[in-house]
């Protein structure tokens, strides 16, 4: 059965003469596309022909333009030895970069050799190339050596050519199917005596494809629902934060390891930083103000303190965050963009994004932390959550969450625990602070399933297509 741009193209041609695509276009009115669909389906059930051709054009170069109008440098280093220089330290000085150049041409042909620092020609050097070049450029040339390709004098373009010719016609008369049937069809009875389209229900459909949301997307929405949820409040910051924010502040020394160039990044600006909590860290830091700390001693650098940074965790925006709202009780999380000099690996990239969260009240613990990460764990589909102790400057007692999952065994998610005297007393922050800092990258790859945290950030279409919208 033939379809209907195979009967337009078949009426529109005649049987032993070879078109072109845009010339079967013009004759038969249908789009070029359409017209070389049309002919490869005829090619199939054996009433046309594709006929395909390639054409290699060559056309010179910048340089091969250069040496068909000046000479090549083989023929420039030969003609000045004829002129009776000799001296390479010479030739070198008149050709410049060409006198290596001319040098391996005559070498390669043996045409010349060195001796004793001077240049002999061995024989009268043939310089075909040359012939070459004038043919390619009067555009004479059907095939070019390729050694003028690889010496970049001359580049090639393929093109290609369509034709298409038909062999013969059916036999009966040409109908076009009826692909749809109109109410103005029905109403007038053109449809009598047509011949409709069949369809083939054994033909798969085209898949289609709809709008959701991106999966690392989705997965932070799932946490921000879940703190919000659990009452929390939102709060967000600047990227680049004074030093003191991100580490002095945190009572995190100026010599701690995290703060070397190789983890943080840092700018070459400053800001200014003046009054009382300023103070009070830099003599926490120094001799433990009275928090009861000996404190880390040594000098405090104020100038360290104003250097600005990259922020490392969003742990300075919910300290400043306290800092400015000192009462209890306060709830607060962050989720957002972090930046550290970190080889990017299948684990580890030099910007991730981290969820950050702190309450503060009066009459909390380590165990209303503990139960409020499980739970939050918990609602996002980790059943099995263990803590392990851990270290971290500001925070006593400092634990790791880990959650278990199956064919990975436990994993280890981020950090938490208690903000210390030496934090929360120089910022005039009253109660006791419960913190954590969780890294939603690989907790989006444990959702997904991924191995490979570099995936979340590929623009693979194909990938994205293939991920369901929610995983059990």
């Amino acid at each position: 059965m033939l379809s209907k741009i195979e009967v337009i193209l078949l009426k529109s041609l005649e049987v032993g003469r070879s078109y072109t695509p845009e010339e079967a276009s013009e004759l038969s009115g249908m789009s070029k596309d359409a017209v070389l669909k049309a002919a490869y389906l005829l090619q199939e059930k054996g009433y046309a022909r594709v006929i395909e051709k390639s054409e290699i054009e060559y056309r010179l170069t910048r340089e091969g333009e250069k040496y068909l109008r000046e000479g090549l440098p083989e023929e420039k280093l030969a003609s000045l030895v004829k002129s009776g220089i000799e001296s390479i330290d010479e030739l070198r000085k008149t050709m410049g970069r060409e006198f290596q150049i001319g040098l391996g041409w005559l070498r390669k042909k043996g045409a010349a050799e060195v001796k004793d620092g001077k240049i002999k020609l061995l024989k009268d050097p043939d310089f075909r190339e040359k012939e070459i070049l004038k043919a390619v450029k009067e555009g004479k040339v059907v095939e070019v050596d390729k050694v003028l390709e690889r010496r970049k004098l001359v580049e090639s373009q393929e093109s290609k050519q369509v034709f298409i010719e038909l062999l013969r016609k059916p036999d009966i008369e040409l109908q076009e199917l009826i692909t749809d049937l109109t109410p103005e069809m029905l109403l007038n009875g053109t449809w009598k005596g047509k011949e409709f389209l069949k369809y083939d229900i054994r033909v798969p459909s085209k898949e289609i494809y709809g709008g959701k949301i991106h999966p690392y997307e989705r997965i932070i929405g799932e946490c921000r629902k879940v703190f919000l949820e659990m009452g929390f409040k939102e709060i967000k910051g600047h990227y680049v934060q004074p030093a003191f924010w991100n580490f002095d502040a945190l009572y995190q020394p100026q010599d701690h390891p995290a703060r070397d160039m190789q983890d943080t990044f840092y700018l070459d600006h400053y800001v200014e930083l003046d009054g009382d909590v300023v103070e009070r860290v830099k003599e926490t830091h120094e001799n433990g103000w009275r928090t009861g700390s000996s404190g880390w001693g040594g000098q405090w650098s104020l100038e360290k303190a104003k250097q600005l940074v990259l922020r490392t965790h969003t742990t300075a925006i919910t300290i400043h965050h306290l800092a400015e709202n000192p009462e209890p009780p306060q709830k607060a999380f962050c989720i957002d963009r972090v930046y550290r000099r970190e080889t990017i690996d299948a684990t580890h990239l030099p910007e991730f994004d981290q969820l950050e969260g702190v309450v503060l009240d009066r009459d909390v613990g380590f165990r209303h932390l503990l139960g409020l990460l499980r739970e939050f764990f918990s609602k996002m589909g980790f059943e099995d959550v263990r803590f392990r102790p851990g270290y971290f400057p500001y925070t006593e007692p400092s634990v790791e969450p880990e959650v278990y999952v199956e064919g990975l065994g436990w994993v280890e998610l981020g950090g938490a625990g208690v903000f210390r005297k030496e934090v929360t007393e120089p910022l005039g922050i009253k109660g006791k602070v419960l913190a954590w800092g969780l890294g939603i990258g690989r907790l989006a790859m444990l959702k997904i399933g991924l191995k490979d945290l570099r995936r979340l950030y590929l623009p693979d279409i194909g990938w994205l297509r293939s991920m369901p919208v929610a995983r059990k």
